[in-house]
């Protein structure tokens, strides 16, 4: 044993600052946020602080509505704003890898969305955009027929919150666009060139080349952006005001866990609500894979 670490020391040195961040910054905290969401922590009286075992968790399925209700509107978003932003990235890639002037200063154009969304300066503009004398009802009124002053206040309706939250999230669609460029480039032309020979209109061609060659693109855009969906906070927390409304329409989970955490002190409570986030992302990514085999290529004939 001593002989291995001295011949393996200098690889195990230069490792140590990765060992020592993994440890203290990722499995420490980990363990510790398992441990307090079995508890009653909460962060302003630290020394009452008594050990409930499944406590937390018993109450957030039987004895809490707002839990209920984050999960259903984190669904809702995740599944509607995932798939949507997914195919205007993967429309957007397609145009893009055409051979147009500029091409590489649309592409950054695109991309622009991508690197500003998620800032707070993006979701106070998003809330002027959407309010009730806000620049969309503006537009709007400016069309034949319709009444500005009869649209509502679209970010104030909890008819229509939580849909303002899922255009800004399409909104998002550069890096999910960047990776599809990059799984278009790699499509040999040769398919194309005898799809077009046989008489396959390009529409026929993007159904029946592009798309089964990309399903590996597809299925690691799918997961990454899924992971971040449930995980949106800035936008919910900005254009809601940081309580999830109107009527919780917006109170995503994320934001929830916040409150919880932070603005009510339970912090055995958010700890809970996190590993219960930590197990939802887990079975979705497994059951993603696991329904990969049915409909993933990676071109080795199987």
């Amino acid at each position: 044993m001593k002989s291995f670490l001295k011949k393996n020391s200098v690889p195990y040195l230069f490792l140590l600052p990765w060992l020592i961040g993994f440890f203290v910054m990722t499995l420490y905290p980990m363990a510790m946020s398992l441990y307090m969401s079995m508890t009653n922590y909460n962060i302003t009286r630290p020394n009452s602080t008594q050990f409930i075992g499944l406590g937390n968790y018993i109450q957030m399925f039987t004895s809490d509505p707002k839990f209920m209700k984050s999960l259903q509107v984190t669904f809702l978003y995740v599944f509607v704003s995932v798939p949507l932003k997914l195919i205007f990235a993967l429309l957007i890639a397609v145009l893009m890898n055409q051979k147009l002037r500029f091409v590489g200063v649309y592409r950054a154009i695109y991309y622009i969305p991508t690197l500003l969304g998620g800032s707070v300066s993006i979701a106070v503009l998003w809330r002027k955009l959407f309010s009730k004398d806000g620049v969309i009802n503006m537009l709007l009124g400016s069309l034949p027929g319709i009444n500005a002053s009869d649209l509502p206040g679209w970010i104030a309706n909890p008819k229509y919150a939580i849909w303002t939250l899922v255009i800004l999230t399409v909104w998002q669609f550069g890096s999910s666009m960047i990776i599809f460029l990059a799984g278009l480039k790699q499509i040999p032309q040769d398919y194309y060139e005898a799809a077009s020979i046989d008489g396959a209109s390009k529409v026929r061609q993007f159904f029946k080349i592009t798309v089964p060659s990309l399903t590996p693109v597809i299925l690691f855009n799918l997961i990454m952006q899924m992971i971040s969906a449930f995980q949106a906070f800035t936008q919910a927390y900005i254009i809601s005001g940081g309580k999830g409304g109107p009527v919780d329409s917006t109170l995503f989970y994320s934001l929830y866990l916040y409150n919880k955490g932070f603005y009510l002190s339970d912090m055995g409570y958010a700890s809970a609500m996190a590993w219960v986030l930590l197990l939802i992302i887990a079975v979705l990514t497994l059951i993603i894979f696991r329904s990969s085999g049915s409909w993933v290529s990676y071109g080795t004939g199987e």
